[in-house]
């Protein structure tokens, strides 16, 4: 195997939409992508609330200025 790309094995889903709309097809994703996230529901209600603003535990307003 002399290209070292050759190797690879992921591949990208396929893609609907075109531009800044262009997007992963939710139709050609499975569990076998990634796309399974329990806590989703959880998280948006964070962020609707306004819970998820601020900068990341941690860390403060005036670190890397």
């Amino acid at each position: 195997m002399s290209d070292p790309l050759d190797r690879a094995t992921s591949k990208a889903p396929p893609t609907v939409g075109e531009g800044c709309v262009r997007r992963y097809d939710p139709e050609a994703l499975s569990s076998e992508d990634g796309t399974e996230f329990p806590d989703a529901q959880a998280l948006w209600e964070r962020l609707k609330d306004g819970e998820g603003e601020g900068p990341p535990p941690g860390k403060t307003d005036d670190e890397g200025a």
